[in-house]
């Protein structure tokens, strides 16, 4: 099966249980003590589940819940000690698809984030594609197209041009832009949305007149 799965967990023993798990399956997991080591292991990389435990040191499960949801529909599995009805309730808020309370079972933990994966990949399939006049992106192969022609973009542009073909007319902020492409915690200028549109439209040539500037506000694509 090969699913890659980020386990943030800072229970060292627990940490290794869980990566014999998946390996033992023929998945590849991918370990983070903390919450802030997560969220940097996630960037840049592709992940079909998270395994997340809330009480963290440095950044909780929560907030780690929060950030990836700003640019990641990935299905997120809550590991933790919480069985209050208000603490799980605040993480489906957050975009957590499950919880799992410790302890638990292997095999129960395993067949969840099978089922999770499955069910995402099935509706990942059916709105892999997004159209916008005459811009089409591939979500899964990556790939746009202006018209006929396919155009080559960095990472950064494919996913400015992805954000904001997905919030299709509405305004998002050079500061919205910067947490949903380039992380919660990046310390440059918001300007550098700015350099990373500018390019955009110059390899969309025509097909980029849908990217509107709107002043003191942002950027949105119309269509």
């Amino acid at each position: 099966m090969n699913y890659r799965i980020l386990i943030v967990e800072d229970e060292p023993k627990l940490r290794e249980v869980l990566c014999d798990l998946f390996i033992s399956r023929g998945d590849l997991p991918c370990p983070a003590c903390n919450g802030a080591e997560a969220l940097k292991t996630a960037e840049g990389q592709e992940f079909d589940a998270v395994l997340l435990d809330i009480m963290m040191p440095e950044l909780d499960g929560l907030s780690v819940c929060r950030a990836l949801r700003q640019h990641s529909d990935v299905p997120i599995i809550f590991l933790t000690a919480l069985s209050d009805e208000e603490d799980k309730l605040l993480g489906y808020e957050l975009g957590a698809d499950d919880y799992v309370t410790k302890p638990f079972s292997l095999s129960v933990l395993y067949a969840k984030t099978e089922a999770l994966i499955k069910r995402n990949q099935r509706r990942v399939i059916h709105s892999d594609r997004i159209v916008c006049a005459d811009i089409t992106l591939e979500i899964s192969t990556r790939r746009v197209f202006a018209g006929k022609n396919e155009v080559m973009l960095t990472p950064k542009e494919f996913a400015l041009l992805k954000c904001l073909m997905q919030n299709k007319n509405i305004v998002l902020s050079r500061e919205q832009l910067l947490v949903k492409c380039w992380g919660y915690d990046y310390e440059g200028e918001d300007r550098a949305v700015d350099s990373h549109i500018k390019r955009l439209r110059e390899k969309l040539g025509k097909s980029a007149d849908c990217i509107k500037t709107v002043i003191k506000a942002g950027y949105k694509m119309e269509g």
